[in-house]
């Protein structure tokens, strides 16, 4: 019949053919080549970590459990809402607990949009809200709303809800936010929701991530200077290899051409290299060797005015943005320093007031926020995803994750080792094992989040008389190689 819906097919007592029978799944005895890492407990729908415990009371129980959870969910609030945020509309909806639409609109970014906001989820309160972003000025408005909990939701899982109400691809902004509803009133109970953080650590947190960011700009207009030094200056980028550091931006300025160098003298040179320090016997007769030699190999009159313009330039605003992230880390300092936890992300090795203030900022002060050290390890992306389906069994790098975490404690973990004996000999011996640079500290950052989780919760300082003490009594091969 034309547009009826196939019949489910019906599983035949015949028996398979033989190219069906080669085919078939492996069973669940089916050998496979372990990996040397241990077995993942993360939880394939809602990503959280298990034990194998859980894991086979939850597979046991999970009709009984879902309903539990759904009912709970349902009993702390009345009705389940969405926003599809945008740059300057937003639009909404909100369901009760049968699934029915109960109000739809939209609203501007502006203080009488968000008056009306407010205004409309008075009126369903208690109120729980999906949304697919965890920070920015839509997550800091909607905390300000009485009586609304808010769930952020992940990219991925909201495609994927979005693509259960309207699998032909269908996308807009009353299907987004109807689907993100149904979905919040339908699985939120695995659903984390966000609480407001304390104001101080929530300025140290935009703090360290604007600093990072300004960072970034830093970098790329350093690669821009070189860039620019290429074209017609090759003296100057032989002579300095770190331009990160004010003394070579200092160069150019003072020297902008190879033939304002080679006029200058070497008088002058030598006051310059003492003056910024760069006295070093290692490079101080290198470097005026190379002065000597600065119009040997140059560019044109014309390339070299242009570019030399540029060059300045740059280092102009390098000056001016090293300026504001000096003054952004005292604020950093000053803001960690406050905080009580202080002295417990201090006393980290290898950290310092840079790693140890990012850290800080990114786990928070909510001990309840991660159940168990492998699911902040999840969300530091040091531990790696599994895929396993029938014989195949693969292993690899965590992308979904805190990024910024990550590269944090991939830093603390590289620093941790010229200040910590077991660090430095846990990562050597990764590396004899065949393992790269990143791959060894992304292990080794493993550990470390692991310990940096139970100092967390104890609220206790990091102790390496303790910590050789627990590896004695799990007797850690690890020690063993400390003391062959």
């Amino acid at each position: 019949m034309i547009g009826s819906f196939a019949c489910e097919p019906v599983r035949s007592d015949a028996p398979c053919s033989t190219r069906a029978q080669e085919r078939s799944p492996a069973g669940s005895e089916a050998s496979v080549q372990k990996s040397e890492r241990t077995t993942s407990r993360e939880d394939p729908v809602s990503g959280r970590l298990r034990t194998e415990a859980k894991a086979d009371a939850t597979r046991n129980s999970s009709r009984t459990f879902k309903l539990n959870s759904r009912m709970h969910l349902e009993s702390l609030f009345a009705n389940f809402g969405a926003i599809d945020w945008a740059k300057y509309n937003h639009h909404a909806v909100i369901v009760d607990r049968t699934g029915q639409i109960v109000a739809e609109f939209s609203f501007p970014h502006t203080l009488k949009g968000w008056q009306q906001w407010r205004q409309q989820a008075a009126r369903y309160v208690p109120l729980a809200v999906a949304i697919e972003t965890s920070q920015g000025t839509v997550i800091d408005q909607l905390l300000q709303t009485p009586d609304c909990t808010v769930y952020p939701l992940n990219p991925k899982a909201a495609r994927a809800y979005r693509n259960r109400k309207a699998p032909s691809g269908a996308k807009s902004d009353h299907l987004d936010a109807w689907s993100f509803a149904d979905a919040l009133r339908l699985d939120g109970s695995a659903w984390r929701p966000l609480s407001k953080q304390d104001p101080l650590l929530e300025q140290l947190h935009l703090l360290c991530r604007d600093e990072l960011a300004l960072i970034e700009e830093r970098t790329a207009l350093v690669n821009q200077l070189i860039a620019a030094l290429h074209e017609y200056y090759p003296t100057a980028l032989a002579a300095f290899e770190d331009w990160t550091l004010p003394a070579a931006w200092a160069f150019v300025e003072a020297f902008a051409t190879p033939q304002l160098l080679a006029s200058s003298g070497k008088r002058r040179w030598e006051k310059f290299l003492h003056t910024h320090k760069l006295a070093r016997p290692e490079t101080y007769e290198k470097r005026l060797e190379l002065f000597a030699k600065a119009t040997e190999f140059h560019a044109s009159d014309a390339l070299t005015q242009a570019k030399s313009r540029l060059a300045v330039t740059r280092t102009k605003q390098l000056r001016v943005l090293q300026t504001q992230l000096e003054d952004y880390r005292r604020q950093i300092e000053n803001l960690f320093g406050q905080h009580p936890d202080h002295d417990l992300f201090g006393s980290l090795p290898g950290a310092g007031p840079k790693i140890a203030s990012r850290l800080l900022a990114e786990l928070g002060d909510n001990r309840q926020r991660f159940e168990s050290s492998q699911a902040l390890q999840c969300y530091g992306g040091t531990a790696p995803v599994s895929y396993q389906s029938g014989p195949v069994h693969k292993v690899r790098v965590r992308t979904q994750c805190n990024k910024v975490l990550r590269h944090t404690v991939y830093l603390w973990a590289d620093l941790s080792r010229r200040t910590c004996p077991w660090a430095n000999i846990y990562y050597q011996s990764l590396r004899k094992r065949g393992q790269s640079h990143a791959c060894a500290l992304r292990c080794l950052g493993q550990r470390w989040l692991k310990i940096l989780w139970k100092m967390w919760q104890t609220r206790t300082r990091y102790d390496a008389s303790l910590h050789q003490q627990n590896q004695i009594q799990h007797g850690s091969w690890v020690l063993k190689l400390t003391n062959p």
